[in-house]
């Protein structure tokens, strides 16, 4: 993912992408280079007008994730929940067991 967002950057600074200029960005990030993947990616790229693709990717991609990280969260909420009540009334159960045995 890191090549990606480096090619957005070369893009966005207005650079061309090629493989020289990204291997550039991500040394300057400390990134260990692989050549094969800034191959593939460039070669990905060529033809694409990326302004054209980030207006019609952008909107999809961020717009379902929010919502379903937020049911999750919820759902964990709500388990969590019912497990400590489990173990309440095991605990105020075995309280009460344990106040019975000393009466008789």
């Amino acid at each position: 993912m890191e090549y990606v967002y480096g090619a957005m950057l070369l893009h966005s600074a207005g650079k061309k992408v090629t493989e020289a200029n990204l291997k550039k960005v991500m040394t300057a990030r400390g990134v260990k280079v692989d050549n094969a993947r800034i191959k593939a990616l460039v070669a990905s790229l060529e033809g694409v007008n990326i302004d054209e693709a980030i207006k019609t990717a952008a909107p999809v991609a961020s717009a379902p994730a929010a919502p379903t990280v937020e049911a999750e969260a919820k759902e964990e909420k709500e388990e969590i929940k019912k497990k400590e009540k489990k173990e309440e009334v095991k605990t105020e159960e075995e309280a009460a067991s344990g106040l019975a045995s000393l009466f008789g």
